[in-house]
């Protein structure tokens, strides 16, 4: 029996010892992994959720070109880029003129203001601290900057860290699309190793639900927030055209950037209302009116999102929803996708381990197991 347990003991060390190592080298190269591949996750998850959105789209312009996928794939992010890349440099070029322009008019005191009219002094709440601005702005421009210069540096800070997060974004959209049509020149492949992937993990049975669920929530998603954009974007420009602001077309493109960017409107309808009332081309009536639709129009998305975000997804709206804000707040624009497909995975394994535990069937609104979505990240 000594000689047994002697043996056992070795035995067991032995293979503890090979469990050890194997773990260890296991870890080490998923660490590893982890680090090497980490500066380019972001980039990677958006070039993902553009894949998966822009993926039927590229199946029909497939089909017109005898199921060639890779000029399909060439030619559609080709035009994206042009609808986006050129107004966005026009766009850039534009600021710069007209920033250097109003430096320059300021330079040579060429810019007057006129003094307001005495109806501003009457308006509800700020009317008085407003037309004691623009008076002492309009008597003695330099010396009404330099009194507020202290502010004007915060928001010139506030301004360009803005501008900068939003550039910085824009070209980490164009950068990801390019990665985006190799994706979908490449779907049919993607798709059957993801779903192999999450049938490893999950099962055969859960895996097609999960693939088919996670590709229904990114588009979901991908059409609240960009066709909320679209929508706020034409609202907004049918009322700079009205208003007689000028360039309403390029306000209303950048209308559109400003909302795919998840940024607040205000950047866009403030100004413009600024110039609304400083202009005085219309009466006070028309300039409230106009007011009131470009702060309506900015708000928009608030009565929208929840509305498109649930679209098409075997989830409940409001899960959707929590999942996008919470998501958007916690790790940006990417979460907004991120944290509503997460969070509608959780959902439906809870209810059907709820349902598994009460002897029923998977939950009702469960995604059809015999239907996937086709995408680069699904099955055809």
């Amino acid at each position: 029996m000594q000689t047994d347990s002697a043996t056992l003991r070795k035995l067991l060390s032995q293979d503890l010892m090979d469990v050890i190592i194997r773990g260890s080298l296991i870890a080490f190269v998923v660490v590893m992994c982890v680090r090497i591949f980490a500066p380019f996750a972001g980039l990677m998850i958006w070039a993902l959720i553009l894949a998966v959105a822009l993926y039927p789209l590229h199946r029909q312009l497939a089909k017109r070109l005898g199921d060639r996928q890779g000029r399909a794939a060439a030619l559609l992010v080709a035009a994206v880029l042009l609808l986006i890349g050129i107004p966005t440099v026009m766009l850039g070029s534009s600021l710069v003129g007209q920033i250097h322009s109003g430096y320059t008019a300021f330079d040579i005191k060429a810019i007057s203001i006129r003094q307001p009219d005495p109806s501003v002094a009457d308006w509800p709440i700020v009317g008085g601290t407003i037309y004691k601005a623009w008076s002492s702005a309009a008597t003695d421009l330099p010396a009404f900057l330099e009194k507020i210069l202290p502010q004007l540096r915060s928001a010139a800070n506030q301004l360009l860290s803005v501008v900068a997060h939003g550039a910085g974004g824009i070209f980490v959209f164009l950068g990801s699309l390019i990665i985006a049509g190799v994706m979908m020149a490449y779907g049919e492949s993607g798709s059957q190793a993801m779903l192999r992937i999450l049938k490893r993990f999950s099962g055969p049975d859960k895996g097609p639900r999960l693939h088919a669920l996670s590709t229904a929530t990114v588009r979901s998603v991908a059409m609240g927030v960009i066709g909320v954009a679209f929508i706020q974007a034409l609202l907004l420009g049918v009322g700079f055209l009205l208003a007689g602001i000028p360039a309403p077309g390029v306000l209303a493109l950048l209308v559109l950037l400003v909302g795919i960017a998840q940024l607040p409107l205000v950047l866009v309808s403030l100004p413009a209302i600024a110039y609304l009332w400083w202009s005085g081309d219309t009466s006070t009536t028309m300039n409230i009116v106009f007011t009131v639709y470009f702060v309506a129009a900015g708000f928009v998305d608030s009565v929208l999102k929840p509305m498109l975000l649930g679209r098409g997804v075997e989830a409940p709206m409001p899960v959707i929803l929590l999942g996008a804000l919470g998501g958007m707040i916690s790790s940006g624009i990417v979460g907004l996708f991120v944290g509503a497909v997460v969070l509608a995975v959780g959902y439906q394994l809870f209810m059907a381990w709820i349902d598994a535990a009460a002897g029923e069937d998977a939950p009702a609104g469960a995604v059809d197991t015999q239907g996937p979505a086709e995408a680069p990240a699904t099955n055809k």
